[in-house]
């Protein structure tokens, strides 16, 4: 049993790991996640039935373990930090209103939207792959990339004409 826990670490850990990046944008807490991750795939080893691939299995413990994080950072945490920067300021503010842009634009698109743009741009999967996770098709998935996409240039206000 412990060299198949181990095999399943060695074969999978790294997408998940990329996969709750993408959904947390923070190093710590994604490798914080992918470990509990393995924690609680290694004790519901045995009640894998095979129904899908591993990978699939163990993003949805992580997609589980990542809304548990949102509802407890809900709960108790304030606002994000609103310190001013060291370094540049006039660069930093741009930097950080440009990002609080794109996270409220991203915020308006609906929770199956925002999830298949999170695995694309920031966890690198494929489409189809992004498919398997959410129980969908691919070609599902490339739908909502597209119009995601679509929707975030116009949420985005005209701010970003022309970029990507």
């Amino acid at each position: 049993m412990a060299h198949r826990g181990e095999d399943l670490y060695e074969q999978h850990a790294k997408r998940v790991y990329r996969y709750l990046f993408s959904l947390c944008g923070e190093a710590d807490l994604a490798e914080e996640l992918t470990q509990e991750t393995f924690c609680q795939a290694l004790r519901g080893l045995d009640s894998f039935r095979g129904d899908c691939t591993p990978q699939v299995w163990l993003c949805a413990i992580a997609k589980r373990l990542w809304y548990k994080e949102l509802e407890r950072r809900r709960r108790f945490a304030p606002l994000p930090e609103d310190a001013p920067a060291p370094d540049s300021p006039v660069r930093e503010t741009e930097e950080r209103e440009r990002r609080l842009a794109l996270y409220r634009a991203m915020q308006r698109l609906d929770a199956d939207t925002r999830e298949v743009m999170h695995l694309r741009l920031s966890g690198d999967f494929s489409f189809r792959e992004i498919g398997e996770i959410l129980g969908r098709s691919e070609v599902w998935a490339r739908v909502r990339f597209y119009r995601g996409k679509e929707e975030l240039a116009r949420n985005m206000g005209g701010e970003h004409h022309g970029g990507q």
